[in-house]
């Protein structure tokens, strides 16, 4: 009688478990039918912009996260040639600005790995109205959303790094900072003369830390953004069930 039962349980185990595993696919199918509430929006907004922004501040926060990223490697800014080609002349110049650049980018790369509790607190904050507007706006739409919301913050997070970075003194005890002002100063008294004026010469105001921490936030949304664009059209990417329930309804 026991193995009578034995086998009557062996032969209707494959049968039960088949049956769950289609019930659940009507189930899926009936949930994918029924239109998207608020709150699933707005849970799929939030899981959306959480992945992106932790996959993102993984990569960049990683050693050569910023450096070896040719799309948002930090370099100095185009006005510091005359810097760089002065450096460039003496023996072990090309090395020294490339250490600087790399310097930088570290600073990047260390801001970066303290990143993401900024995101994920902005991410909490989302309202019903900024749900609907993201989820029908453009493809970054939702990047857009947390740069507004975290930009000053992350400034604030990065720029006395990358500041630290250009201050450390190099060749002649002179730091990347100090050269700056000198360059931009010198500059400046010629664009603004009579003869600079004539000449159509513009002064040049940057601020270097500033000019470096933006170049470095502009970098991380570029990434976070590419993360979003492939969450709204690439099903792959949408690696869970609500994930494709609200981004799959929309397209």
């Amino acid at each position: 009688m026991k193995k009578m039962s034995k086998f009557i349980l062996l032969i209707l185990i494959p049968v039960l478990m088949t049956g769950c595993a289609e019930l659940q696919q009507i189930l899926s199918s009936a949930m994918a039918n029924q239109p998207l509430t608020t709150a699933e929006i707005i849970a799929g907004l939030k899981q959306a912009l959480t992945i992106g922004a932790d996959s993102t501040v993984s990569r960049v926060s990683k050693t050569d996260g910023y450096y070896r990223d040719e799309l948002i490697k930090i370099l100095l800014p185009p006005e510091a040639k005359s810097i760089i080609d002065n450096l460039s002349r003496i023996p072990g110049g090309e090395k020294l600005v490339e250490d600087v650049v790399l310097r930088i980018n570290r600073a990047a790369e260390d801001a970066a790995k303290e990143a993401l509790p900024i995101f994920v607190s902005s991410v909490t904050g989302i309202t019903i109205s900024d749900g609907l507007s993201i989820l029908k706006g453009h493809d970054t739409a939702a990047t857009d959303y947390l740069r507004s919301t975290t930009y000053d913050q992350l400034f604030g997070l990065y720029q006395p790094k990358i500041k630290a970075s250009i201050d450390k003194k190099l060749i002649g005890n002179i730091s990347t900072a100090e050269s700056w002002d000198k360059l931009t100063s010198e500059w400046n008294k010629i664009a603004n003369s009579m003869v600079g004026q004539l000449a159509g010469f513009k002064p040049v105001n940057i601020k270097l830390d500033n000019y470096l921490t933006e170049k470095g936030l502009d970098g991380l949304f570029l990434k976070i953004g590419a993360e979003e664009k492939k969450i709204r059209t690439d099903p792959v990417a949408r690696v869970t069930e609500l994930l494709r329930r609200v981004f799959g309804t929309v397209v």
